[in-house]
């Protein structure tokens, strides 16, 4: 169907009138339950002391943001100020205590692209991205050899002036891959920088509010080294969950045969009842459409009476007809994104309905520019995002948008996604009763903890 088709479908009818076909956006599978409640961020502030004494130290060590900024007062010398003057890419590599792994691979260490910006006037942006388990060194040299010479000298508001520059030049280095991951990473550089600029938080900056908490679930369920009762593991890891006052979470599946994670699914399921829900993450375990669809309908009976929140990447991120498929014949919504690039990737997943659920990442999919791009066009066809990875922006971008249902959190000490052992401590991300909890510092709000880094280089190197 022709792009401008997709208007008169019912993707935008179902978001117009709330209308829902047994718990389906239009005629997309999506639960009735979050488009009344996280999808407008409608669960009810609390005061539980957690909630409380998380506003009251970001109350406490907030950011004075009483001079706003005004486009009328800004001088020419201002606008100088913003020349880039440096750009700077590194690679760190942060150890799991315990090697763990998920459907596709095995996991000992995360590596991460941290990436500075500097203006003429003093002011840094800070950006990162995921590299992987391999690869990092290449994505500074992106960095380095491609995408610094490029903007520097340029004007840092430019923001789409410089992705579109960067992603022409760099057409035959790479239109997809690691490439747009470093450009990722520099452009959430551009951002922190343009927000630190006026001394707003990105949220405030993108007219959205920090002070709205943002609804998280918790993530996990990975497949440890060692582990010989996975069963138990997850039992384990729900009620840690919950501890922790998160109602909603996800497990990995397609890491070991249907039957055993089905009876995973059971137990978590038997831990969270009807106080919450779980979604399951296959990361492209599955090669074809019969094999998927078989896995799900197992895990759909052992979910019982519970309705599966979503099945994530079921498929091959490249088999988005798959995807399509997978929508129009299972009852559970089907959510992907998390590897896909660039606002054309996901045209094609709107364009064949391929997700009843998007998952963009701000350091795959080219950064915030391209993210908000992806975002407004999700909106405009009534589709949910549930953002892969990276909280300490996502929840940002999430303050200050109307379709984000849910960010994806994990908790520090289960040593899985540890990018927050890079941050000093008071900008790690706070959390209380599912939501996250924003501050009012400027920009996306952290700061790199050199030392920390420092330890983790010359452990790797």
């Amino acid at each position: 169907m022709p792009w401008f088709g997709l208007c008169q479908t019912a993707f935008a009818a179902g978001t117009a009138n709330g209308a829902t076909q047994n718990g389906r956006i239009g005629t997309q599978s999506v639960n009735a339950d979050y488009r009344k409640v996280d999808l407008h961020f409608g669960r009810p502030a609390t005061n539980s002391p957690q909630a409380s004494a998380i506003h009251s130290e970001r109350d406490k060590n907030s950011w004075p943001i009483a001079a706003r900024y005004d486009p009328g007062r800004e001088t020419n010398h201002q606008r100088n100020s913003m020349k880039i003057v440096s750009v700077s890419a590194r690679n760190v590599g942060v150890p799991l205590a315990v090697p763990t792994r998920i459907a596709t691979r095995e996991i000992r260490a995360r590596h991460y692209l941290l990436v500075s910006v500097r203006t003429e006037s003093g002011i840094e942006g800070v950006g990162y991205a995921y590299s992987g388990t391999v690869g990092g060194d290449t994505l500074v040299k992106s960095v380095d050899d491609i995408i610094a010479p490029l903007i520097i000298g340029e004007d840092a508001h430019d923001t789409s002036g410089i992705w579109a520059r960067v992603y022409q030049e760099g057409l035959l280095a790479g239109r997809r891959g690691l490439l747009i991951r470093a450009l990722s990473a520099v452009d959430v550089a551009l951002w922190d920088a343009k927000a630190k600029e006026v001394g707003l938080p990105l949220a405030t900056y993108l007219g959205g509010d920090v002070h709205r908490p943002v609804p998280a679930y918790a993530s996990g369920g990975y497949y440890l080294a060692g582990d010989d009762n996975p069963v138990t593991s997850v039992i384990r890891e729900i009620e840690l969950n919950r501890e922790h006052g998160f109602t909603d979470h996800k497990i990995k599946v397609g890491g070991l045969p249907v039957a055993e994670d089905a009876a995973r699914i059971t137990a978590a399921f038997d831990v969270i009842g009807n106080s919450g829900r779980l979604s399951i993450d296959a990361n492209n375990a599955y090669r074809t459409v019969p094999e998927a669809l078989a896995a799900i309908r197992a895990f759909e009976r052992a979910a019982g009476d519970h309705q599966i929140w979503w099945y994530e990447e079921a498929l091959s991120p490249d088999d988005v007809a798959g995807h399509a498929d997978l929508v129009r014949r299972v009852d559970t919504p089907i959510a992907t994104g998390e590897i896909h690039q660039t606002r054309w990737d996901f045209r094609q997943i709107i364009e064949q309905r391929a997700a009843d659920i998007l998952q963009v990442d701000v350091g795959v999919v080219g950064g915030i520019t391209e993210y908000l791009k992806v975002a407004f066009t999700a909106e405009t066809f009534g589709l949910p995002l549930a953002p892969h990875w990276h909280a300490n922006v996502h929840a940002q971008l999430a303050a200050a948008s109307t379709n984000t249902m849910v960010v994806e959190h994990f908790l520090l000490d289960k040593d899985i996604y540890n990018f927050e052992r890079l941050l000093t401590e008071e900008t790690r991300l706070r959390y209380a009763d599912g939501n996250v909890v924003l501050s009012d510092r400027p920009g996306i709000g952290i700061e790199f903890d050199e030392e920390a880094i420092s330890s983790y280089n010359e452990r790797l190197g």
